[in-house]
């Protein structure tokens, strides 16, 4: 399996968490009917039909992505929740968009602006070169979570090692933390900037789907093994966290976790 195909998985585990979430967020967007709009590093396009949905049977949404193989599902889903007429996937690369000025009403972008070893504010500025006077550039991230319930010192621990706080590093300057996005619009000469943060909670009992994706979840946020733990860490961590354990921490009646996503959003002048 490649790293591609590998990747597509995990995107798909991870919309059975994410799902319900991000279309609340979709639709505090307000996004106006008979819109167009540019999803930028769309993935699978699994939220670029739903950004077209709340756009309406006239709006247009363009999904782009730099992995064919994930443009090439987006097409397949359109296909299937007959979304085509009103989507579009394209190849490209978000540092140099193939589109001319002035075309969108609005972009949006998920995991992606802060994500890469690129310029924030380069990238905001790119995004803003495509939509018109007026229109809004919204960038989400995931932001946080509480997983690991009756273990903070632990989950703490998880949080602080490379995986844990990626995709920043310690060697970056704390200018390019995602929690610094409005900065970036500034820099990037939008106004009205705004943020929020949204919770979505992880609820008892869990369905075989959600077990898997929260044990991907796990893997994904701090790694199989962790050589950054102590050893007794790692241990306990394998012990809670892994499928195959008798005492992993989804095997509680009550198990309650949560995980946020931070929007961030401003005007084009």
């Amino acid at each position: 399996m490649s790293n591609a195909e590998k990747y597509l998985k995990r995107l798909e585990l991870s919309n059975i968490l994410r799902e319900s979430v991000i279309r609340a967020i979709v639709d505090t967007l307000q996004i106006p009917p008979e819109s167009k709009g540019l999803d930028a590093g769309c993935g699978t396009g699994f939220y670029t039909l739903m950004l077209a949905e709340a756009a309406g049977v006239r709006g247009h949404v363009t999904g782009l992505d730099i992995e064919e193989k994930f443009l090439a599902k987006g097409r397949s889903l359109a296909s299937k929740t007959g979304l085509t007429e009103r989507v579009s996937f394209i190849r490209g690369d978000i540092r140099k968009l193939p589109f001319n000025e002035n075309l969108f009403d609005w972009a949006f972008s998920m995991d992606l602006v802060g994500y890469l070893k690129i310029d924030p504010v380069l990238l905001l500025k790119e995004l803003a070169r495509t939509v018109k006077p007026g229109g809004i550039i919204y960038i989400l991230n995931w932001s946080s979570q509480m997983l690991l319930p009756g273990y903070p010192v632990l989950e703490a621990r998880l949080n602080a090692t490379s995986l844990g706080i990626a995709p920043f590093d310690e060697k970056m300057k704390p200018e390019l933390h995602s929690m610094r996005a409005l900065e970036w619009f500034k820099q990037a000469g939008l106004s009205e900037t705004r943020a929020q943060t949204f919770v979505s909670d992880i609820n008892p009992p869990l369905s075989q789907e959600m077990r898997k994706a929260l044990v991907d979840l796990f893997e994904m946020r701090w790694g199989e093994d962790n050589p950054e733990l102590l050893e007794e860490d790692q241990l306990e961590y394998q012990r809670l966290c892994r499928d195959n354990s008798p005492d992993l921490i989804l095997n509680m009646p009550g198990y309650y976790g949560f995980f946020t996503y931070s929007l961030f959003w401003g005007r084009v002048l």
